[in-house]
């Protein structure tokens, strides 16, 4: 196998800390309750699936394009304050990828501008042949749907893909379109079930580029 697609909160960018920081401190000044043990649901899920998730849990009278707004500006606030963090490993198997002439693609439930921009503000955007993001689909993970487009674009069957996800919707989503499923755990570690559906699990992409040159 010569096939790999990436998701990218969590797993090339320790965006998933910031976007939790972000959530934290706007629900801190709305007086809103228990967001950080709510926010681990919404991992790995796109904007249309984490707002009914949102309004289901809170009730439908919540104010979330306000929330919502307010968490992003918060966010990019961040990131202008301390830059775009990179996760351990990303330029060395990247870079082994290239080498290697692997088809790589990238699936990620976050919209595509703003994946798009991360990407180029990291210099990252050349290593991706294929990009589908939660804005091209209706319902992202969990569900397969982003895995799908992503391996039809790349020209693979799913059983010829390995996904890297470090949540558990996108080791749900990566096994439910037949692909194999490594696991990099960042916010949430993997339970009895991620375990049983996970190809592999490794502490960093550095382990995953070693097991690729095995």
């Amino acid at each position: 196998m010569n096939s790999v697609i990436f998701d990218m909160d969590g797993v090339l960018f320790d965006t998933e800390r910031l976007c939790l920081e972000s959530w934290l401190a706007v629900s801190g000044r709305q007086g809103i309750r228990d967001m950080a043990e709510f926010f681990p649901r919404c991992i790995g899920r796109n904007g249309t699936d984490t707002r009914a998730l949102v309004l289901e849990h809170y009730g439908a009278d919540f104010p979330y394009e306000r929330f919502r707004r307010e968490a992003s500006a918060e966010f990019h606030r961040l990131v202008e304050q301390n830059g775009l963090p990179v996760k351990k490993g990303v330029p060395e198997i990247l870079n082994y990828l290239k080498q290697e002439n692997w088809a790589v693609g990238l699936a990620s439930s976050s919209g595509y501008e703003s994946v798009t921009a991360h990407l180029k503000r990291a210099g990252l955007s050349d290593f991706f042949s294929v990009i589908v993001t939660g804005d091209m689909v209706e319902h992202s993970k969990p569900e397969p749907d982003i895995y799908l487009m992503a391996c039809d674009r790349l020209g693979r069957q799913p059983s010829e893909c390995y996904a890297i996800e470090d949540s558990p919707n996108g080791i749900r989503a990566a096994f439910r379109a037949g692909m194999k499923p490594i696991m990099v755990p960042d916010l949430v570690a993997p339970d009895a079930e991620i375990e049983e559906i996970c190809h592999k699990i490794f502490a960093d992409l550095e382990a995953v580029r070693d097991y690729f040159a095995d």
